[in-house]
Order: C-alpha cells, then structure tokens, then sequence
C-alpha cells in the first residue's frame, strides 16, 4: 500500500465517521437562525456552515464517531429563543445554556431525547410551564432551569425522575404545593419561588442540599427529621411553625437556615453540641421561647435575635466566644437576663457580640457589644416590658 494511498484512505475514513448527520446539521442551522449574539459576543463566529464537519469546528459542540451531536452548550451572552429543532438531535446527552437574555418557551418535544443526562438552561428570561415530555427523560441526571421566568405548578412529574439528583429551579414563577419526591436527588434548590401548602411527608433520604428558601410554605417540618445526610438546609423566609427537630443539631449540618419563620421551640435533647466546626445557624426572627440550649455552642456565626429566649445564657457560649471558636453571637431583641462575663476575660478582636435589648444589667455588657449598624442602640429593654413578659410567661 502507497502511502499517498494511505493518506486517502485516513481522510476518507476520518470524514465518514466524523462528518455531521444531515439531521444534525439542519436542526443545528434552526438552531442558529432562532438565537443571536449580543453586543460584545462573538459566540457564533465559528457556526460556518459551509465548513466540511462542524463537529471539529463549532464551538460548543460535541459529536459522536457517528456524526452525531451529543453536546451542545450555548452563549454565554445569547438573545432571541430556543428552537423546537432541539428536539431533532436525538443523541444529545447535554444541553446547556449560559446566561444571557434568551426569551420565550422550553421547546416541548423532550420526550425525543432519551439520553440526556443534563440540561442547564440558568439565567435567561425563558416563561411558561415545564412541558410534559420532561418526564419520560428516564436518564436525566441534573436538571437547572435556576433565574428565569418559568410559570405554573410546580410538575410532579419532576421529582419522580428515576435517576435525577440534582434539580434546581431557583428563582422562578412555580407555585402549588411541593409533591412528593422520590427521585435520588441530593441536591434540590427550589428558593425564590410561589411554592405553598406543607412539606410533602418524605424526601429521599440521599439529600445533603436543600434550598426552599423565600416562598410560602407552612406546618411543621417534621418531614425533614429522616435526612441524616443534608449539609446545607436553607428553609428561611417562610411561614414555618412549631419545633425544630433535634436531628438539626448534628455533626453533618454545617449550614442552617431557618430565619424569618414561625418557629416556636428548640427540640433538642443534646447535652452539649455537635455541630460541626465553622458551621453557621440563623435562627433569628422567629418565635422560639424557653432557655437557650447547648446544641448550639460552637457554632461560628450564631443568630438567635428577634425571638423570645429567656434565662441566663450559659457559660459555655462565653467560652466558646473568648476561645475564638465563635466569631458571631447575636442574640439581641430577646429576653435574655444574664451574660456571665468575667471581667478577667477578654474578646478576640475578630469577635462580634450583640446583647442589646434584653432583660439584662447593662454594666457586664457595656464594652462587649459590638451590634449591626441597623440595630437600635439600646442596651436594655424597659423594666416595665420585662416585668409584664415573664409575669405572662409564669401564669400561662
């Protein structure tokens, strides 16, 4: 064999296994004449469509040895809408799109894209409801249509995806009750949306991320008590009540949420803590009564202000100040009657401790506190409102 010959055959080979399918090719042409490029990007400056095999070419695409398209990632910096012909490349695995501002509906034939894997569609200005043909996406991994102007019930259909572990929909329209989740997922971001009613009665015990964060939920969440695996836990800006349970208190959380809710006690049974270090806890502007317990020494940013605490604050959360492992106590606006301070102590100067507004003496805690600018500069609540809590808390 020659090795001009050679060299034919390479190309001939290379061409026939590399070369887009016209399929492909005409979907992706549909694709580009439905999206522009923004002033200052040059994102389609590649798409020449007169070029022999755009799968060496094109930026953003991936093609199998077939010369079919198995990834395509858009913009960023992208306007005008997402073409129905994405549903033509029926070997796509991943489809992402970066930020830009890519209006109009998700194009409704999903259902002819059996292999995705990802699709991550995040801060355009794409409206409407999901369509229906997500849910025979069987192979879907992760899912993040996060920042848009999506609409409708949250789909039920969503969280039943057999092999889905991370869904993010933050930051949209969704409204209606939260169904039931039976998917793996481990990662589930549904903040900032019209989400109501009451936690549905399980989640997948895998969850390590959960964001529910500025919607409209209520009851208990009970539900959440299973979830030993969860890391993060960001519940806050809803309409939460009662306790929050004591498997919150363990040594896998090390960031929880749960401010500006409806909460009314602390139910942990944890003689001392078990919070992991460098962990953060909000639980301010709340409702949460009784003493403050231990579970919650240790914690590097602590808040618990705007609630109805009472009692002495244990020593231990003094320690844990002076020893550095906290470096933010904020516990103003309760009803607080003593801070153990020893005038031998002293403060590390990384240390920020906000007393103002309790039931206490001023002397021990002139000089310590070390408030937000926002906070009304008042060491002590007015003897007369003070009397008149704990004289109500005693008859009740």
């Amino acid at each position: 064999m020659s090795y001009t010959f050679f060299l034919l055959l390479l190309t001939l080979v290379h061409s026939t296994f590399s070369s887009l399918a016209p399929t492909d090719r005409a979907a992706l042409q549909s694709i580009r004449d439905s999206l522009t490029d923004m002033p200052g990007s040059a994102f389609f400056f590649s798409w020449d469509f007169t070029v022999p095999d755009p799968c060496s070419s094109f930026s953003g695409l991936t093609c199998s040895s077939l010369g079919r398209v198995t990834g395509l990632t858009l913009g960023p910096n992208l306007s005008g809408s997402l073409s129905p012909s994405i549903s033509i490349l029926t070997h796509l695995n991943q489809l992402i799109l970066y930020p830009g501002s890519v209006t109009g509906p998700l194009p409704p034939r999903f259902d002819s894209l059996p292999l995705l894997r990802v699709i991550s569609l995040t801060r355009n200005r794409l409206t409407g409801p999901i369509p229906v043909s997500f849910s025979s996406l069987s192979n879907l991994h992760t899912l993040d249509l996060s920042y848009n102007q999506l609409s409708g019930s949250l789909p039920p259909f969503l969280t039943t995806l057999p092999r889905l572990k991370v869904l993010v929909l933050a930051s949209n329209h969704f409204s209606n009750n939260l169904k039931p989740v039976s998917s793996p997922l481990f990662h589930l971001d549904l903040k900032m949306n019209q989400i109501s009613g009451q936690l549905p009665p399980a989640f997948p015990i895998t969850l390590r991320y959960l964001s529910l964060a500025g919607n409209s939920m209520q009851g208990t969440i009970n539900p959440l008590e299973p979830l030993t695996e969860l890391i993060y836990i960001d519940l806050s800006m809803n309409q939460f009540t009662g306790a929050i349970p004591n498997s919150f208190f363990s040594p896998t959380i090390s960031t929880m949420f749960l401010q500006r809710n409806n909460f009314t006690s602390i139910a942990t049974s944890t003689a001392t803590s078990l919070l992991p270090q460098g962990s953060i806890v909000d639980l301010s502007h709340n409702s949460i009564s009784g003493e403050l317990p231990p579970a919650l020494v240790g914690a590097e940013a602590l808040f618990l202000n705007n609630n109805r605490l009472t009692g002495d604050i244990p020593e231990e959360y003094v320690k844990s100040l002076v020893n550095g492992t906290t470096k933010q106590l904020f516990l103003q606006h309760n009803y607080f009657t003593r801070f153990p301070w020893n005038s031998g102590l002293q403060l590390p100067d990384s240390v920020s401790l906000c007393l103002s507004y309790n039931c206490m003496e001023t002397d021990p805690v002139v000089g310590l506190s070390t408030c937000p600018i926002e906070v009304a500069p008042l060491l002590s609540r007015p003897a007369s409102q003070c009397s008149r809590f704990y004289n109500h808390s005693s008859t009740g």
